[in-house]
């Protein structure tokens, strides 16, 4: 990021409130109305601060005041300099005995979420309280890049690596691998050919394919299933795994997947076949992997909650 950041302390939170106060509302008015200062002062504020650091933080568009690239970056630093700040505050100041926090974003994986849950019972809810967010292969590089989520998980192959490892750079991320998967086919154990030893994509044309919507970034690169380019003759798209399973037993749908089963969480009534290959489906392998902040240090439930997903390993 360009400007100058040498110099500013960590008692300028005010004005890195105000800043996130602008980017969450989108209205240099609504940001004023929420901190209860008047708008010319916080205008002013931003303006300062724009100058003491050296990069134009904001644009006024017709669809109210959004935050530039370089804009982005800072904010996301300044979100996680007020949140530390109000930790030592609380804790050290005010003499609170507050809890810590813990946050990981995904792709819609049942394993990632029961691998949190595993995470969750070990530590408790005293000291920390946790979140996780099961969501968009976008939102999920932002909410790390953001610092709302510590940890995102997703996959890399062939085909998405190079779009994505250049977006990883480009917002100042990390990818990590954790274990490489083959490709499956994920359908209900009623489906006609659940008994299949594996299943070519000829023998699913008569069926439905299944894909989580990626909003308005919904690029072949951020699919989260493999194949996004293959020309399915039946597609429907949702955008939660509820109604992806109830699709796949409605509908006899199915989706391509990593193969890993999490009966905790779906039941029983799933399983997943190997994917046949051939000349539209040639050897795939998914690499699950954690995206973090760049030179970042994963925290102590960070590292367990990745314990808990190394054990998937072997489980294919």
């Amino acid at each position: 990021m360009q400007g100058n950041l040498k110099g500013r302390s960590f008692h300028d939170t005010d004005t890195d409130e105000y800043a996130i106060a602008v980017a969450d509302t989108g209205s240099m008015n609504e940001a004023a109305r929420s901190l209860f200062i008047a708008q010319p002062s916080l205008s002013a504020s931003i303006r300062e601060l724009e100058q003491e650091i050296g990069i134009e933080l904001f644009k006024r568009t017709s669809r109210g005041v959004l935050a530039t690239p370089e804009g982005e970056e800072f904010l996301g630093y300044a979100r996680q300099v007020t949140e530390q700040y109000r930790l030592l505050e609380s804790r050290y100041i005010e003499k609170k005995n507050i809890r810590r926090k813990f946050s990981v974003s995904m792709q819609h994986y049942s394993f990632a979420v029961h691998a949190f849950v595993e995470m969750v019972r070990q530590f408790g809810m005293e000291e920390y309280e946790f979140e996780v967010h099961e969501t968009r292969t976008w939102e999920v590089m932002e909410n790390v890049k953001d610092g709302r989520s510590e940890i995102g998980i997703l996959y890399l192959n062939d085909f998405n690596r190079k779009v994505l490892t250049k977006l990883f750079k480009e917002n100042g991320l990390e990818f990590h691998p954790l274990f490489d998967c083959g490709i499956y086919v994920y359908i209900w154990k009623g489906h006609p050919l659940a008994e299949c030893p594996s299943i070519g994509l000829k023998e699913l044309e008569g069926y439905p394919c299944l894909a989580f919507d990626q909003g308005k970034y919904n690029s072949f690169y951020f699919a989260e299933e493999v194949l996004s380019t293959y020309e399915y003759k039946q597609l429907i798209r949702a955008n939660d795994r509820a109604t992806m399973l109830n699709l796949m037993r409605g509908l006899n749908g199915y989706t391509l997947c990593s193969g890993i089963i999490c009966e905790e969480l779906n039941g029983s009534d799933y399983c997943a076949v190997p994917l046949k290959r051939g000349k539209a489906s040639p050897e795939e392998t998914m690499t699950i992997g954690y995206i973090c902040r760049r030179g970042s240090a994963v925290s102590v439930p960070g590292q367990r909650y990745l314990e808990e997903i190394g054990k998937y390993r072997t489980v294919q």
